[in-house]
């Protein structure tokens, strides 16, 4: 109601229909706080059970406006109309396409009060949820974008002020209670670009914590993202990262998203096949890790930057 439409026609469309779009960011930051591996069950399992209950309260929000204040004006023969729910639709797709959808439907809640209120008094948004890449306002907010895996353990962040490295905080603090965060574990963090997976002195269990994000299997990213999926309405941004140069896997990898019903994927992430240069760490404690030249990958792709004003492809 409040907006300003430049044109009449999203004036009609946006008031005839309402559309919102609820979602979530700093999904990774809570499996660091639960202490879950991205590659794990239990991710699986916390995906589908919070974004259960993220839905379950914003139907409930929107049906209970629509009670206070009528439901959109295009209600009457639409799904929620015809009391057809989000992870009903994994039905009606798998009857398109024939064949079934390997999607877990179970759930924790009881979705009959929110069903009935729904039937009862209708719906104020016709569209509700959608996960965005959340890419600048989860980086002003300080924590990682939408529901993806960390990107990288530490990174270099420029703005107005200069260049600053910034560094997977929870991975510091569990270094710092087993002793290990020193001069000579930053250096090795920056040897490796914010990998954990060559460092010796980190114990395994850290290292699958802190996998990055091109160091995980992508059916466990799609696997999540189908068990979050089928609880919105609309859709949720999904990137897919490959560090291969192979066809056929890339082929697969997009065949099982349409496997696991995804509405849609976002972009396409590779790691570049070429471009390195030599940087020779030569400072480092002999007893550590020996002066060694290693081949540290470099990214010359064009990127948006945030202090492009003119720039509208992220939030």
């Amino acid at each position: 109601d409040n907006n300003y439409y430049p044109t009449k026609e999203a004036e009609t469309a946006n008031l005839a229909h309402r559309a919102i779009g609820l979602g979530l960011m700093g999904y990774q930051d809570a499996l660091y706080q639960l202490d879950i591996n991205f590659e794990s069950n239990e991710n699986l399992q916390f995906s589908d059970y919070s974004m259960e209950m993220i839905s379950y309260y914003a139907i409930l929000a929107s049906s209970k406006l629509a009670k206070e204040r009528g439901s959109y004006s295009t209600f009457e023969g639409s799904k929620w109309d015809r009391g057809i729910f989000p992870v009903d639709t994994i039905d009606l797709l798998e009857k398109e396409r024939g064949y079934k959808i390997q999607i877990d439907r179970s759930s924790k809640m009881d979705w009959s009060l929110v069903r009935d209120h729904v039937r009862g008094h209708g719906m104020r948004n016709s569209n509700v949820m959608a996960i965005a890449p959340t890419a600048t306002i989860s980086n002003i907010s300080g924590v990682f974008p939408c529901t993806e895996p960390a990107y990288k353990n530490i990174y270099m962040k420029e703005n107005l002020s200069g260049n600053f490295i910034v560094m997977n905080r929870y991975l510091i603090d569990d270094l710092e209670l087993l002793g290990f965060w020193h001069e000579n574990m930053v250096k090795k963090l920056k040897l490796y670009n914010g990998s954990v997976a060559e460092i010796t002195e980190i114990p395994q269990n850290l290292k699958n914590k802190y996998k990055e994000t091109f160091e995980i299997e992508m059916e466990w990213v799609l696997t999540a993202a189908a068990r979050r999926m089928k609880w919105i309405d609309q859709s949720a941004s999904t990137n897919v990262f490959l560090k291969t140069q192979s066809g056929k896997i890339l082929s697969d990898t997009y065949k099982l998203a349409w496997d696991l019903g995804l509405k849609t994927t976002y972009y396409l992430r590779t790691l570049a096949a070429t471009q390195v240069t030599k940087a020779t760490v030569q400072d480092m404690d002999a007893s550590e890790t020996p002066t060694k030249t290693i081949a540290t990958a470099v990214d010359n792709a064009n990127v948006c930057s945030i202090l492009d004003p003119s720039c509208e492809a992220c939030q």
